[in-house]
């Protein structure tokens, strides 16, 4: 009986490899990643196209057991359109420096097809967002679109400086930036194959 067992598992590990699935991000300038931050008399957003990351799981669809989904965004690339602000921002708020980057490492718990469009799915990812040297657990809500061989993923969703040890900066004197910095993001990306490697 046992011989059986090891067996049938060996051979389900084998299949669940076969089905597996990654997609990497696909290098585009229509990615976009934007935060939204606020003072009581402004506000203003910085955006970047540079992020990179995966989405893997085994099956032939999304599984709530063995799938991940990893992003990360190169901090040094964001732009406000204010030179001096892109520079506080790096060098006194972010700290660049010392973590260039932000990701978010997680696993999808749960994923239901649109009603509208059988391309589309509304999942919920959890996971570990990492910035400023700190990592804050979430769950995030995306939409994954799957059209022609490509993936778009689009969510917003915020973060709170506090949560990761940054002060919030002043802008025009004494005027502080919200605690909350809204997060926007779409891109893309195209399913990973041994040519790739």
């Amino acid at each position: 009986m046992k011989k059986y067992m090891l067996y049938f598992l060996i051979v389900l590990n084998i299949s669940s490899s076969i089905f597996a699935e990654e997609w990497h991000v696909k290098k585009s300038e229509k990615n976009l990643v934007k935060f939204v931050s606020s003072t009581p008399v402004m506000n203003f957003e910085g955006t970047t196209s540079n992020i990179d990351g995966y989405i893997y799981w085994e099956g032939k669809n999304f599984s709530y057991k063995n799938n991940e989904v990893y992003f990360e965004v190169d901090l040094n690339s964001v732009k406000t359109g204010n030179g001096k602000r892109d520079r506080d921002m790096r060098e006194d708020v972010l700290e660049t420096d010392k973590w260039p980057t932000t990701s978010f490492k997680g696993k999808i718990i749960d994923f239901k097809n649109d009603e509208s469009d059988s391309s589309k799915y509304n999942v919920i990812v959890n996971g570990a967002m990492f910035i400023h040297g700190h990592k804050k657990n979430m769950k995030i809500k995306a939409i994954i679109e799957t059209k022609n061989n490509v993936m778009t993923v689009s969510s917003n969703f915020s973060v709170f400086l506090k949560d990761y040890e940054i002060e919030a900066p002043s802008l025009l004197a004494f005027i502080k930036v919200a605690q909350e910095i809204k997060l926007y993001i779409n891109f893309q990306l195209e399913r990973f194959t041994e040519d790739d490697k």
